[in-house]
């Protein structure tokens, strides 16, 4: 799930840019949008990564438990 994050985060910082350079007048809109999209983007970043933390956490505890409780031979 992060990288979806961070390309979010680059997609938004670079449409920011285009809309900045080539969108002067008259598209502040515009860039107050990308600038939030951009800014925003930073806690979904955190929450993915944790997110991801507590997915491999889940996993590693499923995974150590069915191997302690596999007859062994």
């Amino acid at each position: 799930m992060v990288p979806f994050a961070v390309a979010g985060i680059v997609i938004w910082a670079a449409v920011g840019l285009v809309v900045l350079a080539f969108f002067r007048d008259g598209r502040e809109n515009w860039l107050w949008t990308c600038l939030a999209g951009f800014v925003l983007g930073f806690p979904g970043l955190a929450v993915m990564i944790r997110h991801d933390a507590n997915r491999r956490r889940r996993l590693a505890a499923g995974q150590s438990s069915t191997d302690s409780t596999s007859p062994s031979s």
